[in-house]
């Protein structure tokens, strides 16, 4: 997107909480490839959704340093949870020092391993939010339309325009773009959801469970 578009967007969003741009910096100063980090417009689209649906569980698969999940813990109510997974296990210390300074922490459960090991035995989920390995997307949808997520579930997928390399030819061993293209179209062709992809950031699927 357009560094000037980013900015304005950013003035003309609702300002980042401290503790989440103290996070910000922590995550530039101490992690490799901090672009992934979801940030003050995205962090406040999740936050405003988990206050307009009100779900009572939500799962989030990739935690990476924390941002989304403080954001989407800010919009929950007193009593509902959040659960988060991470695989990198070396991101741990960081989620955790954020975690417990925030008055929202107590809301969210770490989770650190596979995904597709984790989540079959959670139970099933109000809003998903999945930010994951790419190459996974394919696999965390079939597991979360076997028994993760009911009828009125809400399934956010991010970054599903990949630096639009979806609409480009896509080389074989291309594996990131190439599961994301697959999971695409799994949604799109399946009779059990209905979706929408917005143009957020790096592009977010929004799929409504039938």
């Amino acid at each position: 997107m357009n560094a000037e578009i980013e900015r304005y967007l950013r003035e003309y969003s609702s300002a980042e909480e401290p503790l989440l741009a103290a996070l910000d910096r922590a995550t530039h100063q101490r992690v490799i490839q901090p672009r992934m980090l979801s940030g003050q417009v995205q962090g406040r689209f999740l936050e405003i959704l988990v206050r307009m649906f009100r779900p009572r569980r939500v799962l989030e698969i990739g935690t990476f340093t924390g941002y989304s999940a403080l954001s989407m813990a800010a919009g929950l109510d007193e009593g509902a949870e959040l659960h988060t997974i991470e695989i990198e296990d070396e991101l741990e210390p960081l989620i955790r020092e954020f975690l417990d300074r925030s008055e929202h922490g107590h809301k969210v459960h770490l989770h650190i391993g596979s995904a597709l090991d984790i989540v079959p035995s959670l139970g099933e989920f109000d809003l998903v939010f999945m930010d994951g390995d790419k190459r996974e997307y394919p696999a965390y949808y079939r597991m979360l339309m076997e028994g993760g997520v009911h009828s009125g579930s809400v399934i956010l997928a991010d970054n599903v325009l990949w630096s639009g390399k979806v609409t480009e030819d896509v080389k074989a061993n291309d594996r990131h773009t190439l599961a994301i293209n697959e999971f695409n179209r799994m949604v799109v062709d399946d009779p059990r959801v209905e979706n929408v992809i917005l143009p957020l950031r790096d592009g977010i699927n929004m799929i409504r469970v039938l």
